[in-house]
Parts: C-alpha cells; sequence; structure tokens
C-alpha cells in the first residue's frame, strides 16, 4: 500500500480533530516561512556579492511568494496566521479561543525554530548559531509598531472587502514593507524569536529581539483602538 494512502488511513484511525489540522497547519506555515525567510537571505547574500540591496530584494521577494502560497493553501485549515500578533489580534476579536489562541502560538513559535534549524542544515551551515546581528534603537522599534500596524491593517480591510484576495495583499505588503520599513519589517514575534538563533543575513541579535516584540504586541493594541473607526459599517 502506498505510504499516503497509510499515512491518510492513520490520521482517519486517530481521528484527527479540527484543532489538531489547525496547529499542524500553524506549525507547518510557520517552518515553512522561516524555511523561506532564512534560506532565501542566505542564498541572496551568497549570490549578491556583497551588494546588500540585491540580497534584500531576492529576500523580501521570496517571502512574498512564500506567504502568498502558504497563505491560498492554509488560510483555509487554521486561517494561517503564523504570527503571534495577528492570533493575539484574532483572540481579542473572539474570532479564536484561548485555547486556540495559545495553541498556535507555541505552534507558530517550534514551527519557526525548526525552520530556522532546516535552512542552516540544508545550506550546510552550523545547525544551531545564535545571531550578532544588532538591530535595536527607537527608531528601529517604531518601524516594527508601523510594519505591524500595517499588516494588521491589510489583513482586515482584505477581510472586508476582498477576501479572496487577503493572501496576495499580505504577499504583496509584506515585499513592500521590506522596503519602507527600517527594519525590513519582521512583525511577527515568533520569526523575531526564531531569527536570534540565525547568525546569517536574516538574524537578529538577542538582546535586540524585546524591543521588537514590545513594539510588534503594541501595534496590535493600536490597531485595535484604531480599527472600528477605520472600518466603521456606519
Amino acid at each position: 500500500m502506498p505510504l499516503p494512502i497509510v499515512l491518510q488511513e492513520l490520521v482517519a484511525k486517530k481521528g484527527a480533530t479540527v484543532e489538531t489540522r489547525k496547529l499542524l497547519a500553524e506549525f507547518l506555515g510557520s517552518l515553512a516561512l522561516l524555511l523561506v525567510v532564512v534560506g532565501s537571505g542566505i542564498m541572496g547574500e551568497k549570490l549578491a556579492s556583497g551588494n546588500i540591496a540585491i540580497a534584500l530584494l531576492a529576500n523580501s521577494l521570496a517571502t512574498g511568494a512564500g506567504l502568498y502560497v502558504l497563505i491560498t493553501i492554509l488560510g483555509p485549515v487554521s486561517g494561517a496566521h503564523f504570527n503571534p500578533a495577528v492570533s493575539t489580534y484574532k483572540k481579542w476579536r473572539k474570532e479564536i479561543s484561548t485555547s486556540t489562541w495559545l495553541g498556535f502560538m507555541v505552534a507558530q513559535l517550534a514551527g519557526g525554530v525548526l525552520g530556522v534549524l532546516l535552512a542552516h542544515y540544508i545550506f550546510e551551515l552550523p545547525v544551531f548559531q545564535v545571531s550578532q546581528h544588532v538591530r535595536e534603537g527607537l527608531p528601529q522599534i517604531t518601524s516594527e509598531i508601523v510594519a505591524t500596524f500595517g499588516l494588521l491593517f491589510t489583513i482586515s480591510g482584505f477581510s472586508r472587502f476582498q477576501p479572496a484576495k487577503t493572501a496576495m495583499g499580505v504577499a504583496l505588503y509584506i515585499v513592500g514593507a521590506y522596503w519602507f520599513t527600517s527594519s525590513t519589517s519582521f512583525a511577527n514575534p515568533a520569526v523575531s524569536i526564531a531569527r536570534s538563533l540565525t547568525n546569517t543575513f536574516a538574524g537578529i541579535a538577542p538582546h535586540s529581539l524585546w524591543g521588537y516584540i514590545a513594539g510588534q504586541f503594541f501595534a496590535v493594541v493600536v490597531f485595535l483602538g484604531l480599527e472600528p473607526v477605520l472600518f466603521s459599517e456606519k
């Protein structure tokens, strides 16, 4: 019996729940996202011969393309958050339960870390690393507030007015935000933590993390306050 059929039958016998599928989708999506982000950064830097602009262009285009595919495929399964800030926004709006919210954040972080390690392995780099790339200061933190606010603005706006094009909207926004933010738009606490474990092009030093994460969650609070005004149905 072919292996895929065996796996399908095993899952059916185990009775995989909707919640399990959602957690698996968030785990695999986060893993794939970090593999794209870190892997394309490594490849871009390797081929750009020191031209940082070319490396960043490769990194941003690959990330946008990867996001479009992942959101299109996994959106119907879990909502394709891949991001604790997005999940927190959805939790506040009561679109997901507390248990789902907590499970999503664990799955996103675990998947993201594994994605980074896998990127190192396939590029024949030391699997376990700690980043030395310092990214800190109030301008960088403000950049993350702007980047995360813009991401939520994009998700909210497309969900209301063009839901079928949400994947495209998020992908295009992230490609653009790589370039118009000084932080290159991490906009994701799980991504930020995972990227502290790579000393490659996409890395961030661990001591720089907390400002980024604080800025990202602050943006969630700001957006939740402004969303009813921005998208009032009256």
